[in-house]
């Protein structure tokens, strides 16, 4: 499957989330999406990238704006995650990838000179009509969830 690219719309995916829900990118038609792709949960940088976004939900619902947020953890790590850090969105689990391939967020990483592959904290910002308006890849945590709301607000 070929990798999601600006400006063209983002094809239907189907996934487990938080809540026992199903994601499906077809029944958010109509609304604006952000998907973020992190690493792992309870880990400092996603904790505060997903506080940072929880912190501005109201200001994305404003603008009918849902978020989600993207790892290879499993539904109870993410159902442990969500209620530690209230957060008002949905964490969908992707153990097979196949968002992450969608998405081509699976990339070389080092830590402590090991090398392994890794999720990039990425993030795709959907329109209303499915089009992939704009991303973010090798996200740095502090102030990016302002960032992906301006871009929201500049829709």
């Amino acid at each position: 499957m070929p990798s999601v690219e600006l400006n063209k719309p983002v094809p239907d995916f189907e996934a487990p989330a938080t809540g026992n829900q199903t994601i499906r990118l077809d029944d958010l038609k109509g609304r604006n999406v952000v998907i973020y792709f992190y690493p792992k949960d309870n880990t400092p940088g996603c904790t505060t990238e997903g506080q940072d976004f929880r912190d501005r939900m109201q200001q994305f619902e404003e603008l009918d704006t849902e978020i989600l947020g993207v790892s290879r953890d499993g539904l109870k790590a993410h159902e442990n995650f969500r209620a530690k850090h209230e957060f008002p969105f949905h964490l969908i689990s992707d153990k097979d990838e196949a968002l992450c391939q969608l998405f081509d967020v699976i990339k070389l990483k080092k830590l402590y000179g090991k090398e392994y592959m890794g999720v990039d904290r990425s993030t795709f910002l959907i329109d209303r009509e499915g089009i992939l308006r704009a991303e973010w890849r090798g996200v740095k945590v502090k102030g990016h969830a302002e960032a992906v709301l301006e871009a929201v607000r500049a829709l």
